[in-house]
């Protein structure tokens, strides 16, 4: 067990400012395709919840991984995919490098804000080219005088109609290889040379906004690169750790919401003269998800422990973002064929997990590419 009181402490004061600043107001964002990023996330730098695991020097708690579980599995309790998407991009999968590697001068200038709730953050790292393969990204960075000089498009940028600044992975040389000649460097999204698609449309994450970014010749101060020059592939593989465990453990929670409400409707719908959920087969597969979710909890908490405690967990994180990409294609279509003509309504809230969940087996790294990484660290591929 790796929650104690003051994990517990923290997820009611998370639960109560879900229910009084985001929930009356989800189905206006999904029917608006957008949420106000700026305002929520104001509203939650102003109660301390965007920096739970930063250090107390930049404005966060100096809380350690264990802390940001319970913060991902409350927001998961969000109707939304989208704006519990948005909110960990800016809080916990933009930032951990920052953190970790940035100059003092950098984190004052972008990570305390952020922190703060004055800024949005989003993730530059997918490519029209190249989403799963970082390794193969085109975007170059290429040092002019005191600056960087980028050019390049970034896809699928979860906060980009909205963001403030992107952490963006760049190539920074042609020299060492596709994992040597990376770098993480800080952007701001109005600079001249850059511009943003208009949200694009989504087949689920209604109320993210997504966009495309676009690079020409933008200028910037070679102080915002992230710690060292042509180490921005580790840095983002250890983001990517922080960023499929907060998925993991607010997927479990969306999850878990997905089969209450399946439980709750099958027992009161009647069909051939008793209740839905008295059949076997209905029970017995409910039954079977609810197992397959505290197995996924179990080891989500194990991951995150060690993480925690300085570890890297590589096997256990890559096996923990299986295990969610799996099981949010499996339980939510499973729950909506109980649910029969009412599962296939537009505002059933099931169909919705199901729309959002889907984008889960892909992004942060795809099932695929998380067999390969386990395979590796057994042994049975080269690294």
């Amino acid at each position: 067990m790796i929650y104690g009181e003051d994990h517990e402490q923290m997820r009611r004061s998370m639960r109560r400012f879900i229910e009084l600043e985001i929930m009356p107001h989800v189905e206006a964002w999904e029917a608006d395709g957008i949420w106000p990023a700026h305002r929520i996330c104001k509203l939650a730098g102003e109660a301390g919840f965007l920096g739970i695991n930063r250090p107390k020097a930049h404005g966060g708690m100096g809380l350690d991984l264990t802390y940001a579980m319970v913060w991902a599995e409350e927001i998961g309790r969000i109707p939304a995919g989208g704006v519990a998407t948005g909110l960990s991009i800016t809080s916990q999968m933009a930032t951990p490098a920052l953190a970790r590697h940035g100059s003092n001068d950098l984190c004052s200038r972008y990570l305390v804000p952020t922190i703060a709730g004055d800024m949005v953050a989003c993730l530059g790292v997918s490519e029209a080219g190249g989403g799963s393969d970082v390794a193969s990204i085109k975007t170059t960075a290429r040092r002019n005088g005191e600056d960087y000089v980028i050019n390049g498009s970034k896809m699928w940028i979860t906060n980009g109609v909205q963001a403030d600044w992107v952490c963006l992975l760049c190539n920074t040389s042609d020299d060492g290889g596709p994992h040597r000649n990376k770098s993480l460097i800080i952007v701001p999204l109005d600079l001249a040379g850059g511009s943003r698609s208009k949200p694009l449309k989504k087949l689920g994450m209604h109320s993210s906004d997504t966009a495309q970014l676009f690079f020409d010749n933008v200028r910037v101060p070679s102080s915002n690169l992230i710690g060292e020059e042509g180490r921005g592939f580790i840095y983002q593989m250890e983001q990517f750790t922080d960023e499929r465990l907060v998925v993991a453990a607010r997927t479990a929670s969306q999850l878990q919401q997905c089969i209450d409400y399946t439980v709750d409707y099958t027992r009161q719908r009647s069909a051939f003269g008793k209740p839905l959920l008295d059949n076997q087969w209905i029970h017995f597969t409910l039954a079977e998800y609810q197992m397959e979710i505290e197995a996924l909890k179990a080891m989500t908490y194990r991951a995150a422990s060690e993480v925690a405690q300085g570890g890297q967990a590589r096997l256990l994180t890559a096996a923990v973002k299986l295990k969610t990409g799996k099981l949010a294609r499996s339980i939510p279509e499973g729950c909506l064929q109980f649910w029969g003509g009412m599962g296939y309504m537009a505002e059933n809230l099931v169909g919705r997990m199901m729309r959002d969940a889907r984008l889960v087996s892909i992004g942060g790294g795809a099932n695929e590419v998380m067999m390969q990484v386990i395979a590796k660290e057994m042994g049975i591929l080269p690294k």
